[in-house]
């Protein structure tokens, strides 16, 4: 199982901290945040990972080449990204999925426990994890449920359409790579598809008839990391207890 990690934003909604620093390197705890994602990975068997970069893209492959344990890291400019949305970043990394991968925001964190629920779950040609939750805002990546098989995600469903969320990371397996790629290759020839995310084309996936599958994660440790009060979030459960750090000590 290779990881692709999209890395390549700057994270604007948290100035000034990422004013020059990219959001996948805060700090959180001993480490940053793109180091703890690729720890985690390794720890479970993910033993290659690209990281798709973009902004002070040099900081980024600094942190990956000062690595002296996990995964082998192989860092993708995407030189579009001030200027394109998470599809394209994708679309940069094709060439990568040609094998079963897991698809993860570069600012998604996640404990060992919740990935090990990923990686078990059946071998599905995709696979989106959701969690559950009593509300959901206006940033969150909705999704609509058929039982387990997801039917529409979006950020603007209706309540009455809302089953769960997205958390950032998508598992391909089988023909599942296939299927993404050219659905990929598909959208980035349409005049908005550089404008958009790359689960749109999960989306259109789904409303094309396409099963896509879901891993229900409800009770375990995730965040996304977007705001100043999402930051103080991802410390407190991944940086600052006594637990995590021990956790997520460097393989």
């Amino acid at each position: 199982m290779h990881a692709i990690i999209l890395s390549a934003g700057r994270g604007s909604r948290l100035l000034p901290l990422t004013t020059d620093l990219p959001k996948c390197l805060l700090p959180v705890g001993l480490t940053s945040v793109l180091s703890l994602q690729l720890d985690t990975l390794f720890r479970h068997g993910i033993k290659t990972a690209t990281v798709v970069t973009g902004f002070n893209e040099h900081l980024v492959q600094e942190e990956i080449d000062s690595r002296k344990t996990g995964p082998e890291v192989k860092a993708l400019y995407n030189p579009f990204f001030q200027v394109a949305d998470n599809l394209a970043s994708c679309w940069m990394a094709r060439e990568y999925m040609k094998q079963d991968f897991l698809l993860i925001n570069g600012d998604t964190l996640f404990t060992p426990e919740l990935l090990e629920q990923v990686l078990s779950a059946p071998a599905k040609d995709i696979t989106v994890t959701i969690d559950k939750k009593g509300h959901y805002d206006g940033d969150d990546m909705k999704v609509s449920l058929d039982g387990d098989r997801l039917t529409a995600i979006g950020k603007t469903l209706l309540p009455q359409q809302t089953d769960g969320e997205s958390i950032g990371m998508l598992r391909f397996m089988n023909d599942g790579t296939k299927i993404f790629r050219n659905e990929l290759e598909r959208l980035m020839r349409l005049e908005e598809g550089t404008k958009s995310w790359f689960l749109s084309a999960i989306h259109g996936l789904a409303q094309s008839g396409q099963r896509i599958d879901t891993t229900n994660i409800q009770g375990s440790t995730w965040a996304e990391l977007d705001t100043p009060e999402d930051y103080e979030i991802c410390r407190e459960l991944f940086g600052n207890s006594e637990m995590a750090r021990q956790r997520f000590t460097a393989v």
